[in-house]
């Protein structure tokens, strides 16, 4: 006669596996954490995009000025910065995903240095959105 050794449950090695109850209770903390991780997921990339915007607006601005200073002009559209080196390229809206949707400020004609050409005095975003984070719109940043 020849004895077998049985595992400890009693189920043969081929039949072992996780009961639907195991199972059910995997996929329940799974979502919880997916619930969980998600709207903060977003909550990041918002402030990354609104992170970059300042940066982009900065960056914008401070070019501006310093064309300004040099050329003794205020520069007429922002492809005049491409064009005379002060940038590589247009930086990109990251709220609109655009670099065609910057919103330029003229300057008056009054306050201008060359008053037969005013230019760009400032720039804004593109976007009509208002920050969730700030509870500002961006065109007002």
């Amino acid at each position: 006669m020849e004895r077998r050794i049985r595992s400890g449950s009693g189920v043969p090695r081929s039949r072992r596996g996780f009961t639907l109850i195991e199972i059910m209770i995997v996929m329940a903390i799974v979502s919880i954490l997916v619930s969980i991780a998600v709207p903060m997921y977003q909550k990041a990339i918002l402030r990354a995009k609104e992170s970059l915007l300042k940066n982009n607006l900065f960056t914008l601005r401070m070019v501006i000025g310093q064309y300004t200073y040099d050329k003794q002009k205020a520069p007429q559209t922002l492809q005049d910065l491409v064009t005379e080196g002060y940038l590589s390229k247009i930086p990109v809206d990251p709220i609109t995903g655009s670099n065609t949707t910057w919103q330029v400020v003229m300057e008056d004609a009054m306050t201008s240095i060359n008053q037969m050409e005013p230019g760009i005095f400032d720039v804004r975003s593109g976007s009509d959105q208002i920050s969730p984070l700030e509870g500002t719109p961006y065109s007002d940043w």
